[in-house]
């Protein structure tokens, strides 16, 4: 080994708890940045690369059949802008059964003679393309669980036909929800129903408003209102991207908090080593260092735990992407997504590089000092220092011990800003994190949507329309009786009913979720983020991902296909609500009158009146359902979703991670300046001091540093959750309320703010021990 490598070696065992505290720093910054690296690498590039090897389609166009002609629609392909089409393809909005049994929900068949090759080509997964009326292919991304060679019973029109299974597909802007050749469609839409769907490609699609731009396009020669659906290649790759946008921006936020902390704490570290090592830094000039080796000395003294800390922090990086990953495998119907070798070497080199260049510019102080100057000061502390802070300390009507400890960040104002800046940090992040988790739990409450007392749940709801093919039907609770026995049982207070119906909106596909509601359910626990709550049949209110994925917005009148006839509502409000991927749609039951009368399938929700109580009131309104087939029970939010828990978990370990370093840098800011002060130390047990006043002394010494600490990061943590859950909510394409922000309240306020003490406390504790233990004769020798 070389001479300047045992000197390095030397100098990371000597000071081992500087060691310890950049190996770790080092390992928070790069876990969040290699966790979040590989979100950013994988939030895109799957979806990406399937649109581009399938030719996606940037927008898919539903036409009313009755008002545009198929030559019409071949001719739009030649629109300025338009790179490329594919269409017109008859559509049909449809309800099958499966097996001729169980529920069955609209669902969007295209006729299609082959998958494609241009414009929206299908991927087939499983199986062949329909080669004969009475075959059907099936996307993976429908509500169906599809399995070849099962059967699709179709009850509308009258006598509907019933279609094999022979192949599973996705189409990558998800076009469908399944395929059958072109000469099947007549036999599935009666005369005069059914549309028209035209695939296009734009020159430019890279933004909303191009895409927007490029449908005017291709409308503008066509009679108005011939286009009664549109959906954007955007708007779908962010639904697919949802999963992992969640985490990017938490994890950007940790990543940089570990980042700018480390930098400090190294270039405070090394710093430090070198300003408590001068007559060291003396001695290794004087036997032929040169200025340079000093410098890299001292660099290499924070690399090789940086290294170390990098390392440990890939493994950790790694091991928190297993969940992430397994949600981002689940939404993209993949099961190789892992964390890229590219990643992991830019974040080891940039980490490592960031270490050094922050341990070169500390040092430099190093390389310049004069070998004669650097053997005559030595370690001895400059003969004013503190002083000043001594003679305030006599003034203070405190008792000595505490008044020399409250003083002390003014004797040493550097070492207490870095060890403040740490304290702030960690204040930061638990602030953060505690209100990311209240404010998880208040849309896990607007998403169970019950602040009822009492709920009488609903059986499985039927998703078919009225007339659908007989199957195996299972017994039905009569809504009526069930209503007429909550308002006779003595407690009700507030009372509505909710029914659940799917339908499906043209342009889009998939199913859409109405929930039908008899009586005022405002005050279930829908939490609006615009608009207000509907007052009557014919409005409705919906969450922000519809209004993304229609292309609507307040005021706009929406058409619900799928049911018995159309049914039209007009937006008054937008609510938060996660689930179904945000497509639903809440209204008054009476707006479904004609078009689904018959609303079995219904859950009771009931606020007790004052002074009742629930499990009296369960037990009484059971007794009064139990000859109906019902069953109350008390009501409350669900559980939380696997996505939350794993959000909490990895906050709530990033920021331990965080807590730890910042109490890591107090220690080792303590620890110097008690070594510094160890003869000072010594003078004072002469004097009498006591063992447990040598650690009141200490521990004083941060609770200025810990208070200032503390009560700046709170409002910085505040702000940072201000930031960062707005942009994880857009990152899922939601929209929050206040209700789900404002969650820091005032008594709430100052506990956080005495975390930064309780950081500084923790950080102390070691180093007062020592100096409490500390013999008086042997501290007074120490120079």
């Amino acid at each position: 080994m070389s001479t300047l490598g045992t000197v390095v070696r030397a100098g990371v065992g000597r000071r081992r708890v500087q060691t310890l505290v950049i190996g770790l720093a080092t390992m928070m910054a790069v876990a969040a940045s290699v966790l979040g690296g590989t979100l950013l690498v994988i939030s895109g590039a799957p979806f990406e690369d399937a649109f581009r090897k399938q030719h996606g389609a940037h927008l898919s166009v539903r036409f009313d059949a009755s008002r545009v002609t198929a030559a019409e629609l071949a001719k739009s392909a030649a629109a300025d802008g338009v790179s490329g089409a594919a269409g017109p393809f008859r559509t049909a909005t449809v309800v099958p059964r499966p097996d001729e049994a169980g529920p069955g929900w609209p669902m969007t068949v295209a006729g299609r003679s082959g998958p494609g090759h241009g414009v929206d080509a299908v991927a087939l997964l499983d199986g062949r393309w329909p080669a004969r009326s009475g075959e059907i292919v099936v996307s993976a991304d429908s509500s169906l669980i599809p399995t070849l060679g099962g059967k699709l019973a179709f009850s509308q029109p009258s006598g509907g036909p019933t279609l094999t299974i022979v192949g599973v597909a996705r189409s990558v802007t998800r076009t469908a929800d399944a395929w059958v050749l072109p000469a099947q469609l007549p036999a599935l839409t009666a005369p005069g129903d059914g549309g028209y769907q035209m695939l296009y490609r734009f020159t430019a699609a890279d933004t909303p408003a191009q895409v927007t731009a490029g449908g005017r396009a291709v409308t503008a020669s066509l009679e108005r209102g011939a286009a009664v659906g549109r959906q954007s290649w955007l708007t779908v790759k962010k639904n697919a991207e949802r999963d992992t946008a969640l985490y990017v921006p938490l994890l950007i936020a940790f990543g940089a908090l570990g980042l700018v902390m480390s930098v400090l704490i190294v270039g405070n570290i090394v710093a430090s080593a070198v300003g408590t090592a001068t007559r060291r830094i003396g001695v290794l000039k004087a036997v032929g260092f040169t200025p340079a080796q000093v410098v890299r000395a001292y660099v290499g003294q924070a690399l090789v735990p940086a290294a170390v800390g990098a390392a440990l922090g890939l493994l950790a990086g790694h091991l928190l992407a297993v969940p992430v990953l397994a949600e981002a495998e689940e939404a993209y119907g993949s099961s190789s997504l892992a964390v890229a070798p590219w990643v992991d070497l830019t974040v080891l080199a940039g980490m490592l590089g960031l270490v050094a260049v922050t341990a070169w510019t500390s040092a430099l102080r190093a390389g310049r000092l004069r070998t004669v100057d650097a053997l005559a000061v030595g370690r001895t502390v400059q003969a004013g220092r503190g002083r000043w802070a001594g003679r305030i300390a006599g003034r203070l009507p405190l008792p000595r011990p505490v008044a020399l400890g409250l003083t002390r960040p003014l004797a040493r104002p550097g070492r207490a800003l870095a060890m403040g800046t740490a304290i702030l940090f960690g204040t930061v992040a638990v602030t953060f994190t505690v209100g990311m988790g209240a404010s998880l739990g208040q849309v896990m409450k607007a998403k169970a949507h019950d602040a009822a007392d009492v709920v009488v749940p609903a059986p499985m709801p039927d998703f078919g329309p009225p007339g659908h093919a007989p199957g195996k039907k299972r017994p039905k609770t009569d809504p009526a009786a069930v209503a007429a026995a909550v308002e006779d049982t003595a407690g009700t207070g507030r009372y509505y009913r909710a029914s659940t119906v799917r339908a499906t909106m043209s342009g889009v596909t998939g199913t859409v979720d109405v929930v039908a509601f008899t009586g005022d359910a405002s005050w279930g626990g829908y939490a609006m983020v615009a608009g207000r709550w509907f007052h009557g049949p014919g409005e409705a209110v919906v969450p922000t991902p519809f209004l993304a994925a229609t292309g609507t917005r307040i005021g706009d009148t929406i058409t619900l296909d799928g049911m018995a006839e159309p049914v039209t509502a007009r937006i008054v409000g937008e609510v938060l609500d996660p689930r179904n991927e945000g497509m639903q749609v809440f209204t008054d039951a009476a707006t479904l009158a004609a078009a689904h009368p018959d609303l079995t399938d219904t859950s009771h929700h009931i606020a007790v009146s004052a002074d009742t109580d629930i499990t009296g009131y369960v037990t009484s309104l059971n007794k009064e359902l139990a000859p109906l087939g019902a069953t109350a029970r008390a009501g409350g939010p669900d559980g939380g979703s696997d996505m939350v828990a794993t959000l909490n978990a990895l906050s709530a370990i990033l920021t331990l991670m965080l807590v730890a370093v910042a109490a890591l840098g107090v220690l080792n800011g303590v620890l110097l300046d008690t070594r510094d002060r160890v003869r000072e130390i010594g003078v004072h047990k002469a004097l009498g001091m006591t063992p447990r006043q040598t650690v009141a002394m200490v521990l004083t010494s941060v609770v200025v540093t810990g208070l200032v600490g503390g009560a700046l990061g709170v409002p910085l943590g505040i702000a940072l959750h201000g930031r960062i859950l707005p942009a994880m909510a857009d990152g899922v394409g939601l929209r929050l309320p206040d209700s789900v922000l404002s969650v820091y309240h005032g008594p709430e306020l100052l506990p956080l703010a005495l975390g930064g003490l309780l950081i500084a406390a923790l950080g102390a504790l070691l180093p007062a021990g020592w100096a409490a233990r500390a013999r008086t004769a042997t501290a007074l020798r120490t120079e």
